[in-house]
């Protein structure tokens, strides 16, 4: 199984909405036993909050299911229990403790925050371009 922690500053935006898009496709490609998903903050200022309401009507528009989410911080048991620490930005890279490889970012350029832009659709869209990556990367056993 390949875990996948997606971070971001508040874990409100753009690290949820990579979690629930990413759920979706492997859901949608039969994948989903092969893979877990979750998402996560480099900050304290959103935790215990809900997706924000942008970013849900965002994946709404897209046919993206979404759960109930509450913001959490990374945690340093995060670096043993994934595979991948998956970063939204550069500054998120710079927040985390780089005490190992598995930390990287999603894309070869930072996703803009959606919260300053409010351009959810650029963010979305980008976050489809990691997420087929990601997928791409992770080519079933039967499929290698």
């Amino acid at each position: 199984m390949t875990k996948i922690l997606f971070v971001c500053h508040g874990n409100i935006c753009r690290s949820v909405m990579a979690e629930m898009l990413l759920k979706h496709m492997v859901n949608q490609a039969g994948r989903a036993e092969e893979f877990y998903i979750d998402s996560c903050a480099t900050s304290t200022e959103e935790i215990g909050n809900e997706i924000y309401p942008p970013a849900k009507r965002c994946l709404t528009a897209h046919d993206i299911p979404f759960t109930h989410h509450s913001a959490r911080q990374i945690t340093l048991a995060d670096y043993d229990r994934f595979d991948h620490i998956i970063c939204m930005e550069r500054y998120n890279l710079r927040n985390l403790p780089k005490i190992t490889d598995k930390v990287r970012l999603l894309l070869d350029r930072d996703v803009a925050d959606p919260w300053y832009t409010g351009d959810f659709e650029t963010t979305y869209r980008d976050l489809v371009e990691g997420c087929e990556k990601i997928m791409s990367k992770s080519a079933s056993p039967s499929k290698k």
